[in-house]
Parts: structure tokens; sequence; C-alpha cells
């Protein structure tokens, strides 16, 4: 997933493991692309490539980059794509191509962005005219009260210390601001919504460690990250029931 800061990186090879509610999300929003096979197109932080090479099926006669701003990811996304993708560690605010694309395509990765202005003009400046994007992220309410009790967790302690100057890394935006800054972007034929995804994880532990608290525990030393995740894991109850809140939007350069 692509971040505002490089320097947080990922479990790439985990993440591939466990993403498989990502991975169906996916699939539901390339059913929403409008590909002829042959256009050039972005996967907007690509992750560990799972979803890429959905997106490369899709234009065998076309060209994929795909950009993740982790180390980590575009790393493994180089290795598991190899020649059906052009990969690249990058910022989506700074981002930068080789030449302008038909299609923007992002999965759960818009919310790890703060500056959701600065994303959409760098988007809109990527496309050509006509070009189209379709993307979905985590939206206003997305796992609330996970996040909630992890946010409790750090307030306790022996981790309280090392979250005196954390910042919540999340913009979880709702659908009518979403729609108005891609407006503000450029972007015509917006469609913007909120839909709820309930989640329970088949590996509870490595899915929340991988996905959920990932920046939670930036702050946090190895000797205190598998407490923290347990102390979670303990209050959250059996199974454990997620319930996400993706916000889709579609829109289109003129």
């Amino acid at each position: 997933m692509s971040s505002a800061s490089a320097s947080r990186d990922w479990d790439a090879a985990t993440y591939d493991r466990v993403s498989d509610p990502q991975l169906a999300w996916a699939r539901e929003q390339l059913a929403r692309l409008s590909l002829a096979g042959d256009e050039v197109v972005l996967d907007a932080g690509c992750g560990s490539g799972r979803v890429t090479t959905l997106l490369a099926e899709l234009v065998p006669r076309g060209r994929v980059y795909a950009v993740d701003a982790a180390p980590s990811m575009a790393k493994h996304a180089g290795a598991a794509l190899g020649d059906r993708a052009i990969v690249l560690c990058q910022d989506l605010v700074e981002l930068d191509l080789p030449e302008p694309v038909d299609a923007v395509f992002s999965n759960a990765t818009f919310h790890w962005i703060h500056d959701h202005d600065a994303l959409f003009a760098a988007l809109y400046r990527a496309l050509k005219p006509g070009g189209q994007l379709v993307a979905q992220c985590g939206g206003r309410g997305n796992i609330d009260a996970f996040r909630t009790l992890a946010d409790a967790i750090a307030t306790e302690e022996p981790f309280a210390p090392y979250f005196r100057h954390w910042r919540r890394p999340w913009n979880y935006a709702t659908d009518t601001e979403t729609r108005e800054r891609l407006e503000r972007a450029g972007f015509v034929d917006g469609q913007t919504w909120l839909e709820p995804k309930s989640v329970t994880p088949e590996d509870a532990r490595s899915f929340i460690q991988t996905v959920c608290l990932v920046r939670h525990l930036d702050p946090l030393p190895d000797e205190l990250k598998g407490p923290f995740v347990d102390r979670v894991l303990e209050r959250a109850g059996d199974p454990l029931v997620l319930d996400y809140v993706r916000l889709n939007m579609m829109a289109r350069r003129p």
C-alpha cells in the first residue's frame, strides 16, 4: 500500500498471504473499469502485486505501472510480477510516471494518505484526457470499534510512553467530501459511495498485526509489539469481526 511516508514499511510477504479480503474487494472494482485491452494503466498503491496481476490480465496488449511507496511492497511486487508490470517505488502525492495513463486503479490505499487534494491532483496529472479513475479505500467509520480499542490500549502501560507523539496515519473520508475533492482536482462524472464490508479474518493475529495495527506498532520497541497485539486480541472478541467501511469512487478526466 502506498503511504505518505516511504519510511513506514510493511511486511509484504505476510500481507500477500493474508490479504484475501482486499483481493475480493479489488475484483469487484476491476469490473467497473472500461478497458479494451490495449490501455496504459496505473495500479496506485500496488501492495504485494496480487491485484496488479489481475489488472495486467485485463490489458494484454497494454502496459501496467505498479506504484507503491513502501520499499518492501515494491520489491515483492517486482519479483511477483516480472515483465507483467513496471514497478516503481514512489509516493503517490509525488507521482512521476514515464507517460500518461488511460486509467488509474487503486485498492485499499488512499486512506493512508493525509492530503487527498494533493493526491487527486497528482492522479489527474497522470491521466490522459478522457482517462478514468476507479478506486476504493477505507471510508468514514472504517473499523471504528477496533481502532478505538487499539487506541485505548495505547494509553495503557507499558505502551503509553511510546505513543506520546504518535500521529494517527489514517484519512477515512466521507463520500461527499471525496466527490468535492475530485471536482476541485478537475475530475468530472464523479461518483462516490460508502459501503459496509464486514471481515472475519482466518488468521486473526497475522491479519491485525500486518494490516490493522501496522502503524500502531511503529513507535513500539520490538519486545512490546507482540504483547500489544496480544492485548488487543484478548479484548477484541473471538471470532474477531472487523467492521470495514469502503469508500468507492469513479471519475473521469475531461
